[in-house]
């Protein structure tokens, strides 16, 4: 990894943290809150990549392991890893990987709509169903909701999720056009 690498990987990790002192906003149906952190991973994923985005996605959880409060909430230490959010969190980690992968295969598109709608598609693909893919599993079995319960309920965060995909695809597509980051697949 390059000095460059290194920064950026700290930026967005961040980034991340930085978004975590929006307040979480509780759900009645569901024990996870809404939180902008998503945003931040689908960002980075977007902007810098599979490879440093995922990078910034184990430095955030890392400082979470060692206690510092940089979830929202104000949440962080080894508890949370067993907490009835880790789905959702750990689910970040390959959602960041998914996303960087899909948006480097959009990164020489030929039109700045295309572009965009594909940065749309892989920060829907990577941070919604893939995230929602480990947080839902988790919710049915590892919290007993079970399986429809835990799906059902997870439903509350699309409208939001979809909102912050449209907002990364938006905030990359930018990124692009001024410094791009990310690295360009064939």
């Amino acid at each position: 990894m390059t000095s460059r690498d290194l920064v950026l990987v700290s930026l967005f990790a961040a980034i991340i943290v930085a978004l975590g002192l929006l307040p979480p906003i509780p759900l009645a149906f569901v024990p996870v809150p809404v939180t902008a952190q998503t945003l931040g991973v689908m960002l980075a994923g977007l902007i810098i990549g599979k490879n440093r985005g995922s990078a910034a996605v184990l430095l955030v959880f890392l400082l979470v392991a060692i206690g510092l409060p940089v979830l929202s909430g104000g949440r962080g230490g080894l508890a949370v890893f067993a907490g009835p959010t880790v789905g959702f969190l750990i689910g970040w980690l390959p959602a960041v990987y998914v996303t960087g992968a899909l948006a480097e295969r959009f990164a020489n598109a030929k039109t700045a709509t295309k572009q965009f709608m594909g940065f749309f598609a892989a920060a829907i693909i990577g941070g919604v169903i893939v995230a929602y893919a480990f947080g839902i599993a988790w919710l049915a079995f590892g919290v007993g909701m079970g399986l429809p319960g835990a799906t059902v309920a997870s439903l509350g965060f699309i409208p939001g999720d979809l909102i912050k995909a449209g907002l990364a695809a938006m905030a990359a597509r930018a990124v692009m056009l001024g410094y791009p980051l990310l690295p360009r697949k064939a």
